[in-house]
């Protein structure tokens, strides 16, 4: 997994796009690596936060376009998909923070859009521009893109492919914070610590999947206040619901125990 570099510390994963010597540019390989570490790390109960980077001065240039004008050649395999990361960060159960610490071009940026939350740098360049390479955008970037940030937000990014720096894309709102590049991980990874140490891992995944599910299936309000209903009910009475509580008013961190391995339960479907 050469072109990913995974790290865990204190409750973190750190997965780190690891070809700088390319600005990260994105390989068939780096998706097989990225999934196959979003499964591993989805069910590692010592984990609780993700975050996603780039090594160097770069988050991720785009597809390795090393093939020349063969790059985009229709392949031979079936199995080909313009989603090559599986699962999208999204479909996890624990947060993910994409922590953009320089240019993300292509599919750097629509997987940046995969995850729950980004920080990236303000002088660095963006761009969704594979209309300009007689391409489309991929990783379900018409999806992410549009439910994110807007419909006209994300056709004025698709369409256009046109680059922006951090700043527009805050006010976009394609990124929460935009910071100096050399504060984005480190500012990252005190976000991510925290979340670790003081939000309850099971708290976390129902909140996480009910946002996503209620873009992904259009919950109207009514149905949402069902489903929080239910949740609060799966939770309530629980030692995490009373250690929360205590804790607070305790002055000290919380000691969760529940443990998503052994007691998660999908979201019921509408």
């Amino acid at each position: 997994m050469s072109d990913l570099r995974v790290e865990i510390d204190g409750g973190v994963a750190i997965l780190t796009l690891n070809r700088p010597e390319r600005r990260n540019a994105f390989t068939g390989a780096m998706g097989r690596a990225l999934g196959q570490a979003y499964r591993e790390l989805d069910a590692d109960d010592s984990v609780r936060v993700l975050v996603l980077t780039g090594a160097g001065s770069a988050f991720c240039a785009g597809a390795d376009l090393g093939g020349g004008a063969d790059t985009f050649e229709k392949p031979d395999s079936a199995e080909f998909s313009a989603s090559p990361v599986n699962p999208a960060a999204f479909e996890l159960r624990k947060p993910v923070i994409a922590a953009v610490n320089g240019h993300a071009i292509g599919i750097g940026m629509t997987l940046a859009m995969q995850t729950d939350i980004r920080i990236i740098a303000a002088d660095a360049r963006y761009a969704i521009p594979q209309v300009r390479l007689g391409v489309l955008p991929d990783a379900m970037a018409h999806w992410t893109v549009a439910r994110v940030a807007g419909i006209a937000v994300a056709a004025d990014i698709l369409l256009s492919g046109r680059r922006f720096d951090g700043i527009e894309a805050c006010r976009l709102g394609l990124a929460s914070r935009a910071l100096p590049a050399a504060q984005v991980l480190p500012v990252a990874l005190e976000q991510a610590r925290d979340m670790a140490a003081n939000v309850a891992p099971m708290s976390a995944a129902l909140c996480k999947r009910l946002l996503w599910d209620t873009a992904v299936r259009g919950y109207q309000p009514g149905r949402v206040a069902e489903l929080e209903t239910e949740l609060h009910l799966r939770v309530m009475g629980g030692p995490d619901a009373a250690e929360g509580v205590r804790a607070l008013l305790e002055h000290r961190a919380p000691i969760w125990s529940a443990r998503l391995s052994e007691e998660w339960k999908d979201l019921p479907e509408s």
